[in-house]
């Protein structure tokens, strides 16, 4: 279900200025899929870890194809992860390691429903990469029991600014150095995501370099350096750290 949805989502270039209200039904969904997001992230912080939600459920603007993915953004070794998960009562339904290209972020995802999960980094995130997921809208725990909502841009290239009755949506393409303003990050990571969202539209998606399930007995340090083992590319990623 998601996969298609994500198929059918493209790039808008050029668009007016829109206000959004929500419907009660969208602020309950919006509320369910924030206490998701609480339920993972206190139970990450009983044990000294924090984190961010990002995407639609740090903006506010959640419909039912929206998940819940809790994101650690720093280095954590994957036993302080799993275990603090299984303390809060959460019971991983999947483990694996992605890498969506040779030079990209190899990251660790344990989801523990369809629509929920928590991803941290293998190799310490350069700067880029942790923007990555503030040019989307990302909130700390904090923000999280505050209902804060901040801006962000969605799948679509659309600026999301969060209101009390909804949001206001409007281009990034053309406003680059604005949006990066409200959102918090470098002009760097707006334009890199222009470039990268509008060729995916235009050439399709090209798939991803590494995605490797994990059995139940496996480790994600041991297998992410089998992986580097056998993939020489990988390591081009692990030169730049």
């Amino acid at each position: 279900m998601k996969q298609s949805y994500d198929l059918m989502v493209r790039p808008v270039r050029a668009a007016d200025i829109l206000e959004v209200t929500y419907t009660n039904k969208r602020w309950e969904l919006f509320k369910r899929f924030r206490q998701g997001a609480l339920e993972i992230m206190a139970a990450l912080d009983k044990h000294g870890i924090e984190s961010l939600v990002h995407g639609s459920v740090a903006r506010g603007d959640v419909d039912e194809h929206s998940d819940v993915d809790v994101f650690i953004p720093y280095v954590v070794p994957s036993y302080r992860v799993e275990h603090a998960l299984r303390e809060g009562g959460f019971e991983p339904s999947k483990r694996e390691v992605v890498m969506a290209t040779p030079w990209q972020l190899p990251k660790a995802h344990v989801y523990i429903e369809e629509d929920r999960s928590t991803t941290f980094p293998l190799v310490k995130p350069k700067q880029l990469e942790l923007e990555f997921y503030y040019f989307g809208g990302a909130v700390n725990l904090k923000q999280v029991k505050q209902g804060v909502r901040v801006p962000g841009v969605d799948k679509r290239l659309i600026l999301i600014e969060p209101t009390n009755k909804g949001h206001v949506e409007g281009p990034v393409v053309g406003r680059e150095a604005e949006v990066a303003k409200l959102v918090g990050v470098g002009l760097e990571i707006v334009r890199e995501r222009v470039q990268v969202l509008t060729r995916r539209a235009d050439v399709g998606r090209t798939g991803i370099f590494v995605q490797r399930e994990l059995a139940p007995d496996e480790n994600f340090e041991a297998v992410f350096k089998e992986l580097v083992e056998e993939n020489p590319a990988m390591k081009l990623r692990l030169k730049e750290k």
